[in-house]
């Protein structure tokens, strides 16, 4: 249920039935086996973590290579792995781990991330955070960390604490706040992966790939986080001029949310086409709304909802165009009881089926509504703000049209 302003977002997410029963058609994230250490304040699982991947890279190094130069390490900026999302606890790790990191170990020299840099570092550093229950309100961190050595590809470095959620704040960086769609994709799964790859082995084939554009990517969303839209919406074009860019939906979407914040309505509404064609084609797609709490009403706020209309015509248009049928899935957040819960989630649903259906009629024949309450929460903190808008949302499960 939702009960605050931001607290009634919901997300409509197109995924095939053999994605949700496959995971991700074989790109979704392994779980890792439940860790076997204590719950350790959040500040001291950082540095544990953190001492555990150096001295691991100090034990493979010959002793004479341990007494020379520095060994240059760049960090591909560290994520939820269940939101796909940079927060504010995010950041405060990647903090915590370069600060560890500079002040405990002179062998290592911490290099900005960029294309440049690439190409002379050692190491590429990558780091998650993972709630092991969305059940539980503040349930444990799992943190992993892992040294992907460049020349070679292979994870020469890994370690895993589990810490506890000492009040950390979960809030989404301004990119990931105003995104109108989840950012899952194969390049964040693969990503997650390769922080989860125990040493030895080699780094996702998929995320080493596409690499060589994640500066530029970093670059783009620092400036639109600090609301330089022009400067955002260079970086992010340029970032798609390469097949690995064009191929994220983090480059596309910052594309939308650069145009639109610039006013650039046009381009906005192209970028936002993009966005869709990218969804349909992996077969996943996410778009978050806003409703009025415990309603199926748009939020009427024309600066939030004003986009509402080109969004769901261009859903309606392109899963029309590609003849899909779906199953239209709504969820909530916790907050409230299941039952009612559950039926918000199927109300919601059946408005943006019949939302889509205004928009393509041959829709009413592809498309049946249905409800999973909060029993699919991907947060689950049911605070219903911006942390958990994730958890309100709709999906589109494709089906066969037999």
């Amino acid at each position: 249920m939702t009960t605050t302003f931001v607290g009634s977002r919901l997300a409509v997410s197109l995924s095939g039935a053999l994605l949700v029963l496959a995971g991700l058609a074989g790109c979704a994230t392994p779980a890792p086996p439940p860790p076997a250490q204590a719950e350790l304040p959040f500040d001291q699982a950082i540095a544990q973590a953190t001492d555990s991947l150096l001295m691991q890279t100090q034990k493979q190094a010959p002793l004479i290579a341990r007494m020379s130069a520095k060994r240059g390490v760049v960090l591909d900026p560290m994520i939820d792995a269940g939101s796909a999302q940079q927060t504010v606890a995010t950041q405060l790790l990647q903090e915590r781990v370069s600060e560890r990191m500079g002040a405990r170990h002179d062998t290592i020299e911490l290099l900005p991330f960029q294309s440049a840099n690439l190409a002379k570092a050692r190491y590429l550093l990558t780091g998650t955070m993972t709630r092991l229950s969305v059940e539980q309100a503040r349930s444990p961190l799992r943190i992993d960390l892992a040294l992907t050595e460049l020349a070679t590809g292979m994870v020469v470095a890994q370690s895993s604490v589990v810490a506890r959620d000492d009040g950390l704040d979960h809030t989404p960086l301004p990119y990931y706040r105003d995104t109108p769609v989840p950012l899952k994709d194969q390049v964040v799964d693969s990503y997650v992966r390769t922080t989860a790859t125990p040493a030895g082995q080699r780094a996702d084939t998929y995320y080493l790939e596409r690499v060589a554009v994640a500066p530029a990517i970093k670059d783009a969303t620092t400036h639109y986080n600090a609301e330089r839209y022009q400067d955002a919406l260079a970086q992010y074009n340029s970032a798609a001029g390469g097949t690995a860019g064009n191929a994220q939906l983090r480059v596309l979407n910052g594309i939308y949310l650069s145009s639109a914040k610039l006013g650039r309505t046009a381009e906005a509404e192209q970028a936002f086409g993009k966005i869709v064609a990218y969804g349909i084609a992996q077969q996943q797609l996410g778009v978050k709304f806003l409703f009025n709490p415990g309603s199926t009403a748009f939020w009427p706020d024309a600066k939030v909802s004003g986009p509402y209309p080109m969004w769901l015509r261009e859903i309606a248009r392109a899963s029309a165009d590609a003849k899909v049928c779906m199953d239209v899935v709504g969820h909530t957040s916790r907050t409230g009881s299941v039952a009612f819960n559950d039926t918000l989630s199927v109300q919601r649903a059946r408005y943006i089926r019949q939302r889509l259906i205004v928009e393509a009629s041959v829709l009413g024949e592809r498309t049946k509504p249905s409800g999973k309450g909060f029993r699919e929460n991907i947060i689950g903190s049911g605070t219903d703000d911006a942390v958990d808008a994730l958890d309100r949302r709709v999906e589109f499960r494709i089906v066969d049209c037999g």
